[in-house]
């Protein structure tokens, strides 16, 4: 089995059904005020309902950046989503404390800013359900296009499924995983959201499905 893909920041049912269609492993809604992918909670449960009703195996993730008390009504499952992304300063303890509340998978993104930055991983085992690494921005907490250097990655092995963001789309994914490969890496999938947009939370068909094509053909 080849690669997952994760296309993140959605914000129209029409594309994100769409989206679903064309083969994708996971679909992101950011849960974030000030991303410019913002999707109001008013709005999710359609988009929720657009993507299981194209494909119920495609999993729905929520982004979130270090949610508290005040949002939890937007974290119970019931809303439409099967996993929390959780970008900001969480810690293993509370990761551990939403998946046991909420019964949802958690997923914890580490924003890399050096090699060093790897050794978190090893805090996080038995706490969330998958990692995903992107790169370190001093502004934003993700979706920012940024590459992680993949010689960062080498001997990268945590005990947890991982999978690799920033600035992966269609005319560079089958090299990333090609190179990650030869080092003897192997993440779980690949995440992408400004590489396959139009502008902030339109997505361009075409190019998911280019993107699909190259890690599967």
């Amino acid at each position: 089995m080849g690669a997952q893909l994760k296309i993140c920041g959605l914000t129209q049912p029409e594309q994100a059904s769409a989206v679903a269609g064309l083969g994708v492993s996971a679909i992101g809604v950011i849960a974030v005020e000030r991303s410019a992918r913002f999707l109001p909670p008013p709005q999710r449960p359609s988009l929720w309902q657009a993507v299981a009703a194209s494909d119920p195996t495609v999993q729905r993730v929520l982004v979130l950046v270090n949610p508290g008390e005040d949002q939890r009504d937007q974290l119970e499952p019931s809303c439409g989503h099967q996993v929390l992304q959780l970008h900001g300063e969480e810690s293993p303890e509370r990761c551990l404390q939403l998946r046991q509340q909420l019964d949802v998978a958690i997923w914890k993104a580490l924003r890399i800013r050096g090699p060093e930055d790897l050794e978190l991983a090893s805090r996080y085992s038995g706490c969330v359900d998958a990692l995903l690494l992107d790169a370190w921005n001093a502004t934003q907490h993700g979706g920012t296009g940024e590459r992680l250097p993949l010689e960062w990655l080498q001997r990268f092995s945590p005990d947890v499924p991982w999978w690799l963001a920033g600035g992966i789309g269609p005319d560079n994914a089958r090299e990333v995983l090609d190179e990650l490969a030869r080092a003897g890496v192997a993440p779980l999938g690949l995440d992408a959201s400004s590489s396959v947009e139009h502008g902030p939370g339109d997505k361009d068909l075409a190019a998911v499905a280019r993107l699909v094509a190259a890690l599967h053909g």
